[in-house]
C-alpha cells in the first residue's frame, strides 16, 4: 500500500498517544474542510485521504483496540460528511470543535 505519510506509517505513529494521534487526523480534517469550503476540490480530497490514512493507521494502532468503536464510528461519520449524502447531518462547525478537544489536550 502506498502511504502518504511514509515515516508514520513506518511506525512513528504508533509512538504517539491517541490524543496525538486524533489531533493530528483533526489537522487534517480541518484542512478538507478548509480546501472544501474554497471550492478547491483536488486539494479537499486530496486532505480528505490523508485524513481517512491517519485513522487507518490510529485502528492498525494496537494500543487503541478498547478505543476502536470510536474511532471507526469518527471515519464512518467522517466519510458520510465528507463523501456521502451527509446521512447523519455532520457539520464543519461540528468537526472542528470534535477535534479541537484533541489538539487542546495533546498540547498538555
Amino acid at each position: 500500500m502506498n502511504f502518504e505519510h511514509q515515516q508514520l506509517a513506518g511506525g512513528s505513529w504508533q509512538k504517539l498517544s491517541l490524543v496525538e494521534q486524533m489531533a493530528n487526523i483533526g489537522s487534517e480534517v480541518e484542512r478538507a474542510i478548509k480546501w472544501k469550503d474554497k471550492a478547491n476540490h483536488d486539494y479537499a480530497e486530496k486532505a480528505f485521504f490523508r485524513a481517512l490514512e491517519l485513522i487507518d493507521l490510529t485502528v492498525d494502532d494496537k494500543k487503541n483496540i478498547t478505543r476502536l468503536k470510536e474511532i471507526l464510528r469518527t471515519r464512518e461519520i467522517f466519510s458520510d460528511f465528507f463523501a456521502g449524502s451527509n446521512v447523519y447531518g455532520s457539520t464543519a462547525a461540528g468537526w472542528q470543535k470534535y477535534f479541537y478537544s484533541f489538539n487542546f489536550a495533546a498540547r498538555f
